[in-house]
């Protein structure tokens, strides 16, 4: 099963701007600066102590948060928008879905299953744009399993309205016809609807999905009980912000692994002989994936840490001061925001030597 790659990795504003932005910051004012991105002011952290402090304190001196422009793009009732017990409850209902006891007994064979057959019609082109391909690859299966959703069977596509989202996602906040921005909301806005309507039909009964159990079921049947905080509006907010988090970071994150494959044969050599034996030993051949098989991939499971080491997939991550702290002689007040850049720790060489090299065998436990 061969498919030919054609190597077109789209140049994402959100890869290129903020590592370059951190570490020039990081240049001219140390690892700790104060800065304004989208018209709000941030304190902008590339230390590693202040960044772990920073998540250890996550729901005590800092808590999640994103620009107001951002809340607007995701939705204000989201998972994100909420803190506390209501945050951990919203938690609680997607962890059903994507515990490790939900991809041991079913996740894995689905995805596999989807992965097969997105191979196999692959494997019939001449050519394949690495990101679209993948992305198609990820949101086909996410979208089935949080909504029941299949883009040939319905004449609403919702994954064009997602790549309108896309394109203006990291845009200037400016909501006038003809910009990113404006695209992006008008991308979300017809991607709610898409995500209505399967609501409204699901609730009436007249879906026409077959018995799969899917995340949208078990939101509506959350929302029917009296001591629930949920409603409605953060059900589909819910499932638009997991729907977009699935289809870009994930195929973002493949699309780099192909990148990085193809530029290094010898981790490509290895990662075939993996798998090579783990269908050796295969009692039936064209058997399903097993867990234990998927627990084996050693060489695998490092290729993905280096992948997302070198990638940064979340170059950005903003947490609002719910309280005044003192971080290595600075004051931080409550209400400012602070963006911890995970890139500066993964491409310090003073953590990893050689930190630009896509080298997977440093994370070989010896």
């Amino acid at each position: 099963m061969t498919a030919v790659i054609v190597k077109n990795i789209l140049s994402l504003t959100s890869f290129s701007l903020f590592p370059f932005f951190s570490s020039l910051g990081n240049f001219r004012y140390g690892p700790i600066f104060r800065t304004s991105i989208v018209g709000q002011p941030i304190v902008v952290s590339t230390d590693a102590d202040v960044n772990y402090r920073v998540f250890q304190q996550e729901g005590n001196a800092f808590q999640i948060w994103y620009t107001e422009s951002l809340f607007q793009i995701i939705g204000k009732q989201s998972v994100v928008a909420h803190h506390g017990g209501f945050h951990k409850y919203l938690k609680s209902l997607t962890f059903k879905f994507v515990s490790p006891e939900a991809l041991r007994e079913k996740l894995i064979y689905e995805m596999d299953e989807s992965t097969q057959e997105s191979l196999r019609s692959w494997s019939k082109l001449g050519k394949l744009d690495g990101k679209d391909g993948t992305a198609e690859l990820v949101f086909k299966y996410a979208a089935k399993k949080m909504l029941g959703y299949e883009e040939s069977k319905d004449q609403q596509k919702l994954r064009d309205s997602y790549k309108a989202f896309m394109d203006g996602l990291i845009s200037f906040p400016l909501n006038i016809p003809g910009t990113p921005f404006h695209a992006c909301l008008q991308g979300r806005k017809k991607a709610m609807k898409v995500i209505h309507d399967i609501f409204e039909k699901k609730r009436s009964g007249n879906d026409g999905a077959t018995n799969d159990y899917d995340f949208a079921d078990h939101l509506l049947e959350q929302i029917k009980k009296e001591d629930t905080f949920l409603n409605e509006e953060i059900a589909r907010d819910l499932v638009f912000l997991f729907l977009f988090a699935a289809h870009e970071t994930t195929s973002t994150a493949l699309t780099v692994a192909l990148r990085y494959l193809d530029g290094h044969p010898r981790v490509m050599a290895e990662l075939k002989r993996e798998h090579e034996n783990i269908l050796k030993m295969r009692e039936t051949e064209g058997s399903a994936i097993s867990w234990k098989e998927y627990k084996s991939m050693t060489f695998t499971h490092m290729v993905i840490n280096e992948t997302l080491r070198l990638a940064n997939i979340t170059p950005g991550i903003l947490r609002k001061v719910v309280k005044e702290v003192e971080v290595k002689g600075y004051t931080i007040p409550a209400g400012w925001t602070v963006m911890v850049c995970p890139s500066s720790v993964h491409l310090d060489p003073n953590v990893y030597k050689n930190p630009h090299e896509f080298n997977p065998w440093r994370w070989e436990v010896i």
